[in-house]
């Protein structure tokens, strides 16, 4: 394979940047550029590293990998330079002056995968590890990292193949006398495989904010108190205040931490019988951000409630997902019915006060996210994986309630490799590239 060098470290200024070579040149690279023949596997060694006219360019802790000891599963060396724009950009050019190319983007990745060293599930884990905006994501993450997801999917084709002999004892032994309570077997086996993964797809869908940050939405009619929430969850003036209504007329989106879970909180304009085409449109993207939000944070004025609370409510009664009841203003006196908000967590507060009623409610939501304990599909590719697993399953139910049992063999024969795609899909090139090209150069 050719060997391949990349910049593994960010633009820009910093204390050290990493040069990145793999393949079979990659040692008597690091001999060339070093002037240096003796580098023990695994072992920094602080080197002056040349240019191809001896001047010097850098000195450098130089670390050589021996395959198949390295993340690629390749020779490795990783030259450890001073941070910057310049240093680490022509080391990399003299390093590529030798029988090595530019790689490309997740290719020491793709490399690691292709010789063994991680499976898919893992190597998909690594990109969404370096773009995870919370630490509940980043645990999770590194769990997959070890392969937790991997040995999920082990098991579970492990149990579809169980399922697929059974059925083939009774292709193979039809004019035998088998015990009635095998058939009765699989289909049990089989509800337990399905509810698995119900359970992992719901969980998945329902955590998918675990990696980029759970979406709350600030939603209620106008004046009741929404910029100035959101303004005291900032700690800043983000949002203008006013009395008048239909003030914010566009959603604000702004990222807070709460507790170890970074969320992004939206504010949006209030929600009434718009009178011009610009609220009307601030409206519209309102509801909009009620559909795509996590948890869902309805504001109403403890004071009083009217038709444009009432479509409020309306809007949210039937939500799956988190809704938090806010009734705001309290320092005015509660005179609203709570009846109407009976089957909501209900925090009372006043923005201008203190929201630590508020901020804990949510913490103990977020919290509960990251209690649970169902395995999670980190992209759309596992998803889908697993949803397909499904369909072939639930068509494998199907000839088996009619006896047509080598259809349902070729069923569940396509769960298995629908399922066996997280971890060790076909090795198509172009399959291979799509999955890899997201990833960063030096990844």
């Amino acid at each position: 394979m050719e060997t391949i060098a990349a910049i593994a470290t960010p633009n820009g200024v910093g204390a050290i940047s990493i040069v990145r070579v793999s393949g079979d040149n990659a040692l008597e690279i690091a001999k060339k550029l070093t002037k240096k023949d003796d580098f023990p596997p695994r072992v920094a060694k602080l080197c002056k590293v040349y240019d191809s006219n001896d001047e010097l360019i850098d000195i450098a802790l130089v670390i050589y990998f021996k395959a198949p000891n390295s993340f690629t599963g390749e020779d490795i060396v990783e030259f450890q330079c001073h941070g910057g724009v310049v240093v680490s950009k022509f080391i990399l050019e003299e390093v590529l002056k030798h029988n090595c190319r530019l790689a490309n983007p997740g290719e020491f990745t793709k490399r690691a995968l292709l010789n063994g060293k991680i499976d898919a599930s893992q190597a998909e884990a690594i990109a969404k590890l370096i773009e995870t905006r919370s630490r509940e994501g980043a645990k999770l993450l590194s769990r997959q990292l070890e392969g937790e997801l991997s040995k999920f999917v082990e098991e579970v084709r492990e149990k579809l193949i169980e399922i697929m002999a059974y059925s083939e004892v009774f292709i193979d032994y039809a004019e035998e006398d088998l015990p009635e309570s095998l058939g009765k077997d699989i289909e049990e086996r089989l509800k337990n495989i399905e509810a698995l993964l119900k359970k992992t797809l719901e969980a998945s869908k329902r955590r998918e904010g675990i990696l980029s940050g759970y979406k709350v939405a600030i939603v209620g009619k106008p004046n009741v108190g929404k910029s100035s929430i959101l303004n005291k969850l900032l700690n800043k003036q983000r949002a203008i205040v006013s009395d008048i209504a239909g003030t914010t007329r566009d959603t604000i989106e702004e990222d807070i931490q709460i507790g170890s879970h970074l969320i992004r909180i939206i504010d949006t304009a209030g929600i009434r019988a718009a009178k011009d085409e610009i609220e009307k449109i601030g409206v519209e993207r309102s509801k909009e951000s009620i559909k795509k939000a996590d948890i869902v944070l309805a504001v109403f004025d403890g004071s009083e409630f009217n038709k444009e609370d009432e479509e409020i409510l309306d809007l949210i009664k039937n939500l799956d997902k988190d809704v938090i009841i806010v009734i705001n203003k309290v320092d005015k006196g509660i005179k609203i019915n709570l009846n109407y908000f009976k089957n909501f967590k209900i925090v009372k507060i006043s923005a201008k006060e203190d929201i630590t009623p508020l901020i804990e409610k949510l913490k103990e939501i977020l919290d509960s996210f990251s209690s649970e304990d169902e395995h999670i599909l980190i992209s759309t590719r596992q998803i889908s994986a697993v949803q397909k697993a499904l369909n072939s399953i639930y068509e494998a139910k199907e000839f088996l309630k009619t006896g047509e049992l080598e259809l349902f063999s070729y069923h569940i024969q396509d769960a298995i490799r629908f399922i066996s795609e997280i971890t060790k899909p076909f090795e198509y090139d172009e399959m291979l590239d799509k999955m890899f090209s997201s990833f960063c150069v030096g990844k």
